[in-house]
């Protein structure tokens, strides 16, 4: 398996006399404290293994990555292997393979390295270095795995078995060692289709980020008076996602002014204009990984001029009747095709398409050079979740209850868009919320958080101290 360089070239040497100096007179290695994970992972291992009767599968979590020379980015666990152990340490591989007794589940973890010189000489793996980790006993008891082996035995094991499934991409070792097979594609498919339906546990991680999510957006409308430029946005959201959670479970979108017609904006450098509209895009990522995925668009005066209130309400029109038509059954793309009628004949309004029906047309579709993309996705514990599901289940499959989507419309004026009106020329207004699909409806898991414009406003005077 990959491992990082163990020394640097600044390093000193190891006296052999120093080597046995430290390797002795330490106290047995305290235990870890952590309680045993929930059920709900050993419960996702049955689901999966039902799916691949006698077919060894082999789903790694991946390693530490290099951001510079030596010096890597902090460890985010692979999301499949995750989300089938509740382990979160890097390097560590999960084997299914089909004995007498059934199917019968393997982990493999970095042991604990006391009693060799890489305990305290190893800066990747390392004790004294990184931190302890739970080791081959530690793992037993806290994933509920009755085999746990060291990370050497891995690829001796996997030589044993034939026709390995393996998630790939994540491992460059074990991707050169398979030949990439169909098996592959039906393990990420199948992993991802699971993924599809929240369990309770889900569910909660859910709420608790959104919940998490609201306040962090909270610190930045009650900073934004004496915040000078975007990034002063990221940081004090970026504050409450480390306070609160594991991190930001993408890269925060702070638009400000016209940077807000660009989708993915995130080097958040400009200054913030009074008389502008700001649009942040953010999420929590909780420790257990599942992140929330929410756009409120601001008026940093505290009030939006009549022609951005004009573009945010047809947008929050679009949201609210796509988010109308959500209930079991319904196939996934429906709310996004009603979302384009209601922005569409806005903007025939509006006076910025010519006839709504024409735009609306399958051969023109000229409401898109406004409106640039879908307004929905999965979402869990990938933002963008669920992604290798095959189409039929996902993209043109139906929604069924446990799902969990957003619904985010936008419009999105250019600049230097000459076919827009030039007062709108440079706006750019999405709204975001995480919808829950119920038995007989859905759940607007984000409602908290205000979205109608008038709502909006009165929100930024009470949180900024203001009388609205």
């Amino acid at each position: 398996m990959h491992r990082a360089p163990t020394t640097v070239s600044h390093d000193s040497g190891l006296p052999p006399a120093l080597a046995d100096f430290l390797i002795q007179g330490w106290a047995p290695r305290a235990e870890h404290a952590l309680p045993p994970v929930p059920a709900c992972f050993a419960a996702r291992r049955a689901q999966l293994a039902a799916q691949f009767p006698g077919a060894a599968l082999a789903i790694p979590t991946g390693h530490e990555k290099v951001r510079s020379n030596d010096t890597t980015y902090r460890f985010r666990p692979g999301s499949d292997f995750a989300w089938l152990t509740g382990c979160h340490e890097p390097d560590n591989v999960l084997v299914l393979t089909h004995g007498a007794e059934g199917p019968q589940w393997r982990l493999y973890v970095e042991p604990v390295h006391r009693g060799d010189t890489s305990f305290f000489t190893d800066r990747s793996k390392g004790e004294l270095w990184v931190g302890a980790r739970m080791g081959v006993d530690g793992s037993r008891r806290r994933y509920g795995f009755d085999d746990v082996r060291p990370l050497g035995d891995l690829q001796a094991d996997l030589d044993a078995l034939s026709d390995v499934h393996l998630v790939r991409g994540l491992s460059d070792v074990l991707d050169a060692r398979h030949t990439p097979s169909p098996g592959d594609t039906a393990l990420a498919s199948a992993l991802s289709e699971l993924r599809l339906i929240k369990d309770e546990d889900e569910v909660e991680a859910l709420r608790r980020v959104i919940a998490s999510t609201h306040r962090g957006f909270e610190d930045v409308i009650r900073g934004l008076p004496t915040m000078r430029t975007e990034r002063d946005v990221e940081v004090a959201f970026y504050a409450r996602a480390r306070t609160e959670g594991n991190d930001v479970g993408y890269g925060t979108i702070a638009a400000a002014g016209a940077h807000a017609t660009i989708l993915h904006w995130t080097r958040n450098d400009a200054p913030l204009r009074q008389g502008d509209l700001f649009l942040l895009d953010a999420g929590v990522e909780g420790h257990d990984l599942y992140t929330a995925d929410i756009t409120r668009t601001f008026p940093l005066s505290g009030q939006f001029s009549p022609t951005q209130r004009a573009i945010y309400e047809l947008v929050y029109k679009a949201s609210r009747e796509a988010m109308a038509m959500v209930r079991p059954g319904i196939d996934f793309m429906a709310p996004n095709r009603r979302a384009m009628e209601v922005l569409a004949t806005g903007l025939e309004r509006l006076g910025i398409l010519d006839n709504a029906t024409v735009a609306l047309a399958s051969e023109h579709q000229f409401y898109r050079r406004y409106s640039l993309h879908n307004i929905s996705h999965m979402l869990g514990i990938d933002v963008h979740d669920c992604a290798k599901a095959r189409a039929e289940t996902y993209r043109f499959g139906a929604l069924r209850p446990g799902m969990v989507f957003t619904i985010e419309p936008g419009l999105y004026f250019q600049p230097d868009d000459m076919t827009v009106p030039e007062e709108v020329r440079g706006i750019g207004v999405r709204i975001e919320d995480d919808i829950l699909v119920t038995a007989d409806g859905y759940e607007n898991l984000s409602a908290a958080i205000p979205s109608d414009p008038d709502d909006v406003e009165a929100w930024m005077a009470r949180v900024q101290g203001r009388t609205s």
